[in-house]
């Protein structure tokens, strides 16, 4: 087998900093959570070679499609994927190390395990090679042990498979530590903290979301209605406006225009109070305080449980359907950095396990916040996982769909952060309008409020998911 896989210094790194030279299958199953950041589970992944020394590079990773028939597409695309990502950085690939990670169902073995898999070995070799990619090696893992599909000498790689290295005992693994550098949690680690509850208190907490599509969806409809209405008279006034330009009534134009622009924001002052998105916003910013004042937990399942006893149910199920309108999810993506970044990253996770029940789809909204601030704040398995898990709870979810998009080209979230700063500025920077109590009316089929949206919780649940759809 070639030499491969060196973790060699950049430009302008210390010579101070290990270079590691993997040469054998069992330490490229052993490097794989380092590389990835991850542990893997269910999953395909490819990792682009550069140079005659097999320097790592790019990589790629994808659950395993549960239908054999779609392997070759998968592998087709992966391999583009792979391939054209690294050319877009200016380095095409010179070679390709694969991993399929699964584990037995039922009664399966890791054996079986592998000769089941042995045709996605094939057809990912194949897929590479028609893009003149040579794939060196492709290694299963399953059950705590590995299987090379490259090396046919049973007497350095037997069927049985040979164990994996114990975590820790490593060249690479020493490296890492030396760095500082750990491996992540397993897929199932992350994944299970952003996972609806299944306990007794999943019932409570379905109880108190169908209290708050009570009391909130017919301010959300109200405001909905005001905001159609705003929006209907700007558009008039401006074509008013231009209208009277172009028929030569220049004294009209100075009067349109104010009229045009003297509507309000969403989170003004509407007739019962505060609007919901300014309660939602003050609301999540008490709760991150609250979050970050708690002592430190000793694990991850303790710290999610500490901060699940910090949020009533009540306050969860209002911040969950405040985050369906589009405009204040996107003010709560505005705390991704500095001192707000953790303890909001905390509330999405939350949040994220509290849409039981029927209200699974709602979780898209803090899951994608969940994904994009864990991203922002450096951990890209973890928002790239978030992200995943939004489009599996609505695959239409634009905000979603748009973070993932941006995540698995390996784009800069810095672009996106100054984005964001600039609009944080320009709203906090801006004289406060006067609040003013209009009276409701209501937008084309939008019913009106005081017979409440529909009957019962599932039809309440539809009328929440058209707002949402409204501009997410």
């Amino acid at each position: 087998m070639p030499r491969l896989g060196e973790q060699a210094p950049r430009p302008g790194d210390s010579f101070d900093e290990p270079v590691v030279t993997l040469r054998t299958p069992a330490e490229l199953a052993d490097a794989l959570p380092y590389l990835l950041g991850f542990t893997p589970e269910e999953s395909i992944v490819l990792i682009a070679l550069h140079g005659e020394r097999g320097r790592f590079g790019g990589r790629v990773r994808l659950g395993v499609p549960e239908r054999a028939e779609d392997w070759p597409c998968v592998a087709e695309q992966l391999a583009q994927c792979l391939v054209g990502g690294c050319e877009r950085r200016g380095a095409r690939p010179d070679g390709v190390v694969a991993f399929l990670c699964q584990e037995p169902v039922g009664a399966e073995t890791g054996q079986q395990v592998v000769e089941r898999l042995r045709p996605l070995a094939q057809v990912l070799r194949t897929a590479c090679g028609r893009l003149d990619v040579p794939v060196f090696e492709v290694v299963c893992i399953s059950q705590g042990r590995f299987w090379t599909y490259c090396c046919p000498d049973t007497r350095c790689c037997p069927p049985e498979g040979i164990p994996l290295l114990r975590p820790g005992t490593s060249v690479l693994a020493a490296a890492a530590t030396y760095m500082g550098v750990q491996p992540g949690a397993t897929q199932g680690e992350m994944r299970g903290r952003l996972t609806p509850w299944e306990t007794a208190a999943a019932t409570d907490q379905e109880r108190a979301l169908d209290a708050a599509s009570l009391e909130l969806l017919p301010r959300m409809l109200r405001e909905a209605a005001q905001l159609a209405a705003r929006a209907a008279e700007e558009a008039a006034a401006e074509q008013a406006a231009e209208e009277a330009t172009q028929d030569g009534d220049e004294g009209a134009g100075p009067y349109a225009g104010p009229y045009a622009g003297r509507f309000g924001d969403p989170g003004e002052i509407c007739e019962e109070g505060e609007s919901v998105a300014a309660e939602t916003l003050d609301l999540a910013r008490r709760i991150m305080a609250r979050l970050d004042a708690a002592p430190p937990a000793s694990g991850l399942l303790e710290a999610d449980n500490r901060d699940d006893e910090l949020i009533a149910h009540d306050e969860a199920a209002a911040l969950i359907f405040g985050l369906q309108v589009p405009t204040t999810r996107d003010r709560a993506a505005e705390w991704m950095e500095g001192a707000e970044g953790p303890p909001a990253l905390r509330l999405w996770r939350a949040l994220s396990r509290r849409c039981v029940g029927a209200y699974a789809e709602y979780a898209a909204a803090p899951l994608a916040l969940a994904g994009w601030v864990a991203w922002s704040l450096g951990d890209l398995a973890e928002g790239q996982e978030a992200l995943g898990m939004a489009l599996s709870a609505d695959s239409r979810y634009a905000f979603a769909l748009l973070l993932n998009r941006a995540c698995n080209d390996d784009m800069d979230p810095e672009s996106i952060r100054r984005c964001l700063r600039r609009k944080r500025e320009a709203h906090d920077g801006a004289p406060p309008r006067p609040g003013r109590r209009r009276r409701p009316r209501s937008a084309p089929g939008v019913p009106r409020a005081s017979g409440g949206p529909g009957k019962g919780p599932q039809s309440r649940r539809r009328v929440a998911r058209r707002i949402a759809r409204g501009g997410r």
